[in-house]
């Protein structure tokens, strides 16, 4: 599909390299994403020393020298994801945010983690606008759109819905109600159906219908939650009756977080299609641009998410476990055995819509151990031996089924959906 329109994968001496098999900066039609940044020196290629506000400023500088080396100003973001070893960090962490985004804020997702990468008390990694496309794609000065909703629980940190090009991104709800700023009364039910309640307060909000979500990713800090938000999900999707005439779910990843803000049992975020576009794109018949889901039987399919959900020029792909085709549960054996199992799965989702791996701009990892990252390296380069995409790697205390890793990928859709081609 990169005959079309051509990937630009873009590194920087200016930030850490060679920390891992990903590049810093792949942008593909309208955005560009951002590798998770650690908090080191790109001089010395070290962990930084300092208490968790010097390591995510160091994080935030080193995503700051990636956007300057593409031309482009940290308020070209439209969402940040910051991962702490430790919750009780965050207040550190907003202080330091705050310098890199003393107006406009950026859409943005929170959560604690098993482990990090070279030990580091704090990661982050951003999505940001790319008003100049890629080629042959004509420069256009896109105006992103972020607005807030008075019938949702608003931050002074983050921005309910940042709109750009023909993507929205919602930043995390958590299960706040937003007329008392607290945590909802009940268990894990009550908690799930606020999250996705305020998710679809800020839709309406924008004049976007639920069923127009093309991914979403849910956050739990008990994974034997599941059934219960399961149970909550499925009253939520589909939610319009051309939704259910085609059973369509959004992608969909579950993270397992070590803790989340507030002490919240879950929280959730979205990618929403948005076949209006942003200023100065003609106004579209919203439906002109059409959601394009897929599965096919060659890979784990789930009653609860399409394995492949294409918008526009871009697709993105639902987590994958390794599962075993034949019985339907996690392949035995070790991490390399299952980290080959998750990319397999990966590629044959991408070949069975006529693309290649080489068109992935971003891939998310959750590890069980991360001591295990060598080992998934060692693997991962094995479906990426030149070209690497964008990436962000965690370590997690569980993933579903008890599996060793999970994976979820963003791809570039060149030929669009219909009926632009």
């Amino acid at each position: 599909m990169s005959g079309i329109i051509i990937k630009s994968a873009r590194n920087t001496p200016n930030a850490p390299q060679d920390l891992g098999p990903y590049t810093q900066s792949v942008a593909f039609s309208h955005y560009n994403n951002i590798s998770a940044q650690l908090p080191v020196d790109p001089n010395t290629g070290k962990m930084i020393e300092g208490d968790v506000a010097a390591q995510a400023r160091q994080c935030l500088s080193n995503i700051k020298a990636i956007v300057e080396s593409i031309g482009h100003v940290m308020d070209d973001m439209v969402k940040a994801t910051i991962f702490l070893q430790d919750i009780s960090d965050l207040d550190a962490v907003n202080a330091v945010y705050t310098e890199f985004f003393p107006g406009y804020v950026p859409t943005r997702t929170v959560l604690a983690v098993a482990a990090l990468p070279m030990n580091a008390k704090v990661q982050i990694d951003a999505i940001i606008s790319n008003g100049e496309g890629t080629f042959p794609q004509a420069p256009c000065a896109l105006i992103k759109l972020a607005r807030n909703s008075d019938k949702a629980p608003q931050s002074p940190l983050s921005t309910h819905t940042v709109a750009f090009s023909h993507y929205n991104n919602i930043g995390a709800q958590l299960p706040v109600d937003g007329a008392s700023g607290k945590l909802v009364a009940g268990g894990i039910k009550e908690q799930a159906a606020q999250c996705l309640s305020n998710i679809k307060a800020v839709l309406e909000s924008v004049d976007v219908p639920f069923d127009d979500i093309v991914k979403v990713t849910v956050y739990l800090t008990n994974l034997a939650d599941i059934d219960a938000v399961n149970e909550v999900y499925t009253t939520f999707f589909p939610d319009s009756a051309i939704a259910r005439a085609v059973a369509y779910l959004p992608a969909r990843s579950v993270i397992c977080a070590s803790a989340l803000p507030m002490g919240a049992l879950v929280q959730m975020d979205a990618v929403i299609s948005h076949g209006d576009g942003t200023p100065p794109q003609l106004v579209e018949d919203r439906h002109n641009l059409v959601i394009l889901a897929r599965n096919t039987d060659k890979a784990p399919r789930s009653p609860l998410h399409c394995q492949t959900v294409a918008f526009s020029h871009y697709n993105h792909i639902a987590g994958q476990l390794p599962l075993d085709m034949a019985t339907g549960k996690i392949l035995t054996g070790c991490v390399k055995e299952q980290t080959a199992q998750c990319l397999s799965h990966i590629k044959t989702i991408v070949e069975s819509i006529g693309h290649v791996m080489d068109d992935i701009v971003k891939v998310n990892i959750q590890v069980k151990n991360i001591e295990d990252l060598e080992a998934v390296n060692a693997i991962y380069t094995q479906y990426f031996p030149s070209y690497h995409p964008a990436r962000t790697l965690i370590g997690v205390s569980e993933l579903p089924a008890g599996a060793l890793v999970q994976m979820d990928a963003v791809m570039s859709n060149a030929e669009s959906t219909p009926p632009q081609y």
